[in-house]
């Protein structure tokens, strides 16, 4: 199994729930990995590092709220361009997430 990553993937965003959020905005990091068969036999898969971050970039170019509506995005695209991926993990970090106490991270992944 070849595994590609791309992580810490910084984007800021106006992406949440609240106004003041989408207003001033959030930043935001996220990792992708990328799981492919591989057979000894064959040439090895390859996955251009800069389609993922696209996938990523456009998809956070969108407005939302919801940080699982963009992971399932961003998975659904990346398994439409990677039809071969047995697996792919996307984890989407929103930083210093605006709410009492001192919080580094929300995180939300989707794994399929």
């Amino acid at each position: 199994m070849l595994s590609i990553s791309l992580h810490g993937i910084r984007i800021h965003a106006p992406i949440g729930m609240y106004p003041e959020e989408r207003i001033h905005g959030n930043d935001f990091e996220i990792d992708v990995d990328i799981y492919i068969p591989v057979n000894n036999d064959l040439p090895w898969p390859f996955v251009d590092y800069s389609m993922i971050q696209n996938t990523v970039a456009t998809i956070f170019a969108q407005p939302g709220e919801l940080l699982e509506t963009f992971v399932r995005e961003i998975h659904e695209s990346l398994k439409k361009q990677v039809p071969t991926a047995e697996k792919i993990r996307v984890c989407i970090r929103k930083m210093n997430p605006p709410m009492p106490g001192d919080i580094r991270y929300a995180q939300v992944c989707y794994e399929a």
